[in-house]
């Protein structure tokens, strides 16, 4: 499904909405709403004059990734997770830049407002795309769900800027795989009565949990599209992928979904990882690096209105090698100071000597920042203030207005090359 991007058009273009016009949308609840290349989308809002320009955001070192790339960059052959030198050679005048991270998280949190305004029923993916179940809405808003769906796509482009696509059908699995074959900017509208049409000429490969393994496998015994999948019995299909897979198969090929929108997923961990463009063997240049992503874990947890019990770090050394160590804090906290602490001890008493590669921190066991508690002998005024006090900068004058000046040297060894956002 995360493919669905790729799949061929012309199999589906009838039920594209065209110059105001879709097909029935009677009985189809349910949108998934997706960015169009989002990290690169919010970077040429911020630069137009990019925007006849190929685009990729990411890693811009030797060992980058590519987060995302525009449409014109696309067309070179470039994806996101391909390898940023991969990406040069297949097109050396594409713009490369860096993540700006806490940019996408503010676009993200006004868009994901625009669907609450719409209805509660908001299940979060990522940044960039959601479930939303509107049945509830369609009654008070006097819309039809495709009417609904354009009012969204309308209110993005309006008030950030970008632009989003958008399936609307009866089930999650044909919601997502409509809004990516309707992209960039486009809607999709799949009938209730026509899930099988729609879904039967597509690939294998359309299905929820078809990777490239399992295409082949199926392709192999002749199972080249969903409608094969659809009228072969479930005991070749067990033989074939196995028990589990095979009814899970079988019931998408089939058109049967019965997960619903589910607005309470919480989030269990939250994190960010950089890879090193050279490995470190000094853990003062590490410790830098652990300070910049507690930085940034701390301001995503504060952004979503979490603290969290236990801080983890994760160490890839050069030989690939890679461990986890973690510590339970006897209070929650989303304070910058003290995951990078409690990082830092970590990396200091429980990880052997030897050259890193790849350095991460995560915090997990979250809950409600209101659950948070104070030690007795803390200060009334401290970190978590200043730590307040730059979330307020930030989102003023930008991501750079407030530094650790502990992070400018590493600031500095980092400037002619980037490392990989999580």
């Amino acid at each position: 499904m995360g493919r669905s991007g790729q799949l061929p058009r012309g199999l589906v273009d009838r039920y594209r909405a065209t110059d105001g016009r879709w097909p029935d949308d009677t009985a189809c609840p349910i949108l998934h709403v997706d960015m169009d290349a989002f990290f690169a989308s919010v970077e040429i809002r911020e630069r137009p004059d990019l925007r006849e320009r190929p685009v990729v955001v990411g890693g811009t070192g030797p060992r980058g990734v590519v987060s995302s790339a525009n449409y014109r960059a696309r067309t070179f052959g470039i994806r996101s997770a391909m390898p940023t030198a991969h990406a040069r050679r297949l097109c050396p005048d594409a713009v490369f830049l860096p993540t700006t991270f806490h940019l996408y998280q503010q676009v993200s949190a006004g868009v994901m407002a625009i669907f609450r305004d719409v209805t509660p029923l908001v299940e979060p993916l990522s940044l960039d795309e959601a479930f939303l179940d509107v049945s509830g809405a369609l009654r008070r808003l006097a819309h039809t769900p495709g009417q609904v769906a354009e009012s969204i796509r309308a209110r993005v482009e309006a008030e950030h800027g970008i632009t989003c696509s958008v399936g609307v059908a009866s089930t999650k699995f044909v919601a997502k795989l409509a809004s990516g074959l309707c992209k960039p900017d486009g809607m999709l509208v799949v009938p209730k009565g026509e899930i099988l049409q729609f879904l039967h000429p597509l690939p294998v490969s359309a299905l929820w949990g078809v990777g490239q393994r399992t295409a082949e496998r199926l392709t192999s015994v002749g199972l080249n599209r969903v409608g094969d999948v659809a009228r072969t019995p479930l005991a070749r299909l067990r033989r074939t992928v196995g028990n589990a897979a095979a009814e899970h198969l079988h019931a998408l090929a089939n058109g049967r979904d019965e997960r619903r929108v589910e607005p309470e997923t919480v989030d269990k961990s939250v994190g960010a990882e950089e890879t090193f463009d050279v490995d470190r063997t000094d853990r003062d240049g590490v410790k830098r690096e652990l300070l910049h992503l507690a930085e940034r874990t701390a301001a995503a947890l504060r952004g979503r209105g979490l603290c969290g019990r236990t801080v983890s770090i994760k160490v890839r050394f050069s030989d690939f090698t890679t461990i986890t160590r973690s510590r339970t804090l006897p209070v929650a906290t989303d304070v910058t100071q003290e995951i990078f602490r409690t990082a830092c001890r970590l990396l200091d008493e429980q990880t052997p000597p030897g050259a890193i590669r790849l350095i991460g921190v995560r915090v997990e066991q979250l809950g409600e920042e209101s659950g948070r508690q104070l030690l007795l002998d803390a200060p009334e005024r401290g970190w978590r203030d200043a730590d307040q006090a730059a979330d307020q900068a930030r989102a003023k004058f930008g991501g750079a207005a407030v530094r650790p000046a502990s992070l400018l040297e590493r600031d500095r060894d980092s400037a002619s090359g980037g490392g990989r956002p999580e």
